[in-house]
């Protein structure tokens, strides 16, 4: 297991958390979208959106949703998380949100 990154944040600062600012459906389903054309391709990016979106959601809430553990969430959702395709689906469909096609052209 990794070690964990302790920052320290001056005094009168807070830490920032997108799950903060994701106040509604549609605050998700824009993040998401910019998330998923950003990503560089080894789904760090969606894996960090759909983490931020399910903590805005409540984990717990999401777990029962799902039908997978709260921690299991957490692991799979972490930037060294390596979810199954399966399991990015269910929680896509738990909160909520929609995968798009369409074609890249280069």
């Amino acid at each position: 297991m990794s070690e964990s990154l302790t920052i320290n944040v001056p005094e009168g600062f807070s830490r920032w958390d997108a799950a903060d600012t994701l106040k509604t459906d549609e605050d998700a389903a824009l993040y998401f979208e910019a998330c998923l054309g950003e990503d560089p391709g080894d789904g760090s990016l969606i894996r960090a959106a759909l983490g931020d979106i399910a903590r805005a959601h409540g984990m717990s809430q999401l777990a029962r949703e799902t039908g997978l553990s709260r921690e299991g969430l957490y692991r799979a959702l972490s930037a060294e998380g390596n979810p199954e395709f399966g399991t990015i689906m269910k929680v896509i469909r738990a909160l909520g949100l929609k995968l798009h096609a369409e074609t890249a052209h280069a």
